[in-house]
């Protein structure tokens, strides 16, 4: 890894992830030529209103790798458009340099090389210098988290999210919404939320029962904020008893309730809003969509579907504002509000280069004794790896490989599925594995790894619903995350098909021979989202597969054949 010296002066400023109404001025900041912690953290300060947005976290405390998608395909409306364009086309989109700073934290090209150079990113100490950087400038600034915050590492399972839940409050936010904080269960989420010391927002969370807004979490609140009132509403993830186990929750009710959006914007305006903020789990193209149906909203701060985007996407007269995830980025964005209404907007998205910004010291104190008690746990090695491991794309990454493996040999199964889960870091060839990587990519409360029997049929039954979860052409049937990762069968798939139609060619890849739509088949996977669930835990699972393997090296995933892409 270079030094922070060296690291100054290479080429193209990250301070070019700057968009002023929608636009940037790429051109003249890329040439620049330098990266220090006051560029990437340089803003010429607007209008009268700051926000600050994070989200999709999942428990990294700590800098980590991490590699955008190669493969992020658009259906629909939203075929080849932002953020369904990956690599070369994105670079080209935005005007980002091959190899620079700007590439290296947006596409995944030459990965692996870049993050040599150019270190790891995130770390909630990096983020609360950058936070802390923006509240000096504007010392009313907003900071808003957008869910996915309290999982998806050791520590937050072991303690339940109270790691993330103390080290975020040490950040300060205003205000927050939901997803896999609902995992934890009802009881340990209710106990979180009665005691945070900001608003837990989601308009669309009802009590299952009587199918009203639920108590504990407000629809919006107000904030009098540079001689205007903002108002902030909530929008928790619309299908967390499809995508999550609602046994986990079943007092609560979600759904996107377009309908109720829409009265909460109208209650607000009629309040005296003058500016209306949406902070959001929906998913970038759920938002497009609701942008276009539901009126009066100024900003939607988009979270879920992880998309980093460099400039806001308007939808009529809302701005769609994607920062990213796994603490990777920190957006800021500058409003002119005036006369009751939105006048003028600027927005950076800022990597949080962790060999760049300086850690806040009190934030890196508290992440240092919030892990003190799992060190020894954390730090053991377990393997090496050889290949660059990733996950982060419509199929399966290098990641999802390595797990599918170790269920098809500790488990003894003819096929693996692994879920199309978006969160966790990346490691570089050359890298140890330790335990912290292992849980970093299979951290949940549901993690048994099954074993069972199922039908050809049925294995395609289950390929086709989780494919129109994926590649519906409307967004708002679009109810998972990624496309289940499959190991030891391929096939193949047009998204272009309609429901039950995009599966075919299905072959058990250790014989060569079709799948039989009425044969059985010994299958393992993990992440059930039925209660009862039984078999050894996944980390368990892959931990002992990597201790037997030593190093880690695999070879490139053709099982699955795309087309209409």
């Amino acid at each position: 890894m270079i030094s922070r010296r060296d690291f100054l002066q290479v080429s193209m400023a990250a301070s070019a992830m700057v968009g002023a109404s929608g636009f940037g001025n790429w051109a003249r900041l890329a040439a620049q030529q330098s990266l220090t912690q006051d560029q990437l953290l340089e803003f010429d300060t607007f209008g009268n209103i700051s926000l600050i947005h994070v989200t999709d976290i999942h428990g990294q405390l700590k800098p980590v790798y991490f590699r955008e998608p190669s493969i992020n395909l658009g259906v629909g409306a939203n075929k080849g458009h932002v953020p369904h364009i990956t690599g070369a086309d994105f670079r080209k989109a935005y005007g980002i340099a091959d190899g620079s700073p700007s590439a290296y934290a947006l596409t995944h090209d030459d990965f692996a090389s870049l993050a040599k150079g150019y270190g790891r990113v995130g770390g909630l100490d990096r983020m609360a210098t950058i936070i802390n950087a923006i509240r000096a400038d504007r010392p009313d600034a907003l900071l808003f988290d957008g869910g996915d915050t309290w999982h998806g590492s050791y520590t937050c399972h072991h303690t339940a999210g109270q790691d993330m839940v103390n080290v975020m409050n040490a950040l300060k936010p205003d205000a927050m919404t939901f997803h896999w904080e609902f995992t934890l269960g009802s009881d340990r989420v209710n106990e979180i939320v009665e005691g945070l010391p900001f608003a837990a927002l989601g308009q669309n969370i009802f009590d299952a029962e009587w199918d009203e807004p639920a108590e504990l979490f407000k629809p919006y609140k107000f904030f009098e904020r540079g001689g205007a009132k903002v108002a902030v509403i909530g929008q928790a993830f619309p299908y967390m008893p499809i995508a999550n186990p609602g046994w986990m929750f079943p007092e609560y009710s979600f759904g996107i309730r377009d309908e109720n959006m829409q009265a909460m914007v109208d209650e607000v305006r009629a309040a005296g809003a003058d500016l209306v903020v949406v902070l959001s789990h929906n998913g970038f193209d759920v938002d497009k969509k609701m942008a276009g149906k539901v009126q009066g909203i100024d900003v939607i701060l988009s979270g879920h579907t992880h998309d980093a985007l460099p400039e806001p996407v308007l939808v009529g007269k809302t701005h769609i504002i994607a920062s990213g995830s796994n603490g990777k980025f920190v957006s800021r964005v500058d409003l002119d509000v005036r006369d009751g209404q939105l006048m003028g907007l600027r927005h950076k998205l800022i990597p949080v280069f962790s060999d760049v910004i300086a850690p806040d010291p009190a934030v890196a104190q508290l992440i240092e004794a919030e892990r003190a008690p799992f060190k020894d746990q954390l730090a053991e090695v377990i393997g090496q790896t050889d290949t660059l491991l990733y996950r982060r794309g419509n199929f399966n990454g290098t990641w999802d490989d390595l797990i599918c493996d170790a269920l098809l040999s500790e488990r003894e199964a003819d096929i693996a599925m692994s879920p199309g889960v978006r969160w966790g870091p990346s490691l570089v060839p050359g890298d140890d594995i330790t335990r912290e990587d292992i849980w970093n990519v299979t951290s949940m409360s549901y993690g048994a790894a099954y074993r069972s029997e199922m039908t050809g049929e049925f294995i395609k039954v289950i390929l086709e619903d989780v494919a129109d979860n994926i590649f519906n052409p409307d967004p708002y049937y679009q109810q998972g995350g990624d496309m289940v990762r499959i190991g030891g069968m391929g096939y193949r798939i047009d998204i272009t098909k309609p429901q039950g139609e995009r599966i075919s060619e299905m072959t058990l890849l250790k014989t060569g021979e079709a799948i039989d739509p009425a044969k059985s088949y010994v299958v393992a996977g993990w992440a059930s989202v039925n209660e009862g669930t039984e078999g050894p835990m996944i980390w368990d699972v892959v931990e002992d597969h990597i201790r037997k393997l030593g190093t880690v090296s695999l070879n490139p995933n053709t099982s699955v054949e795309v087309a209409g892409a």
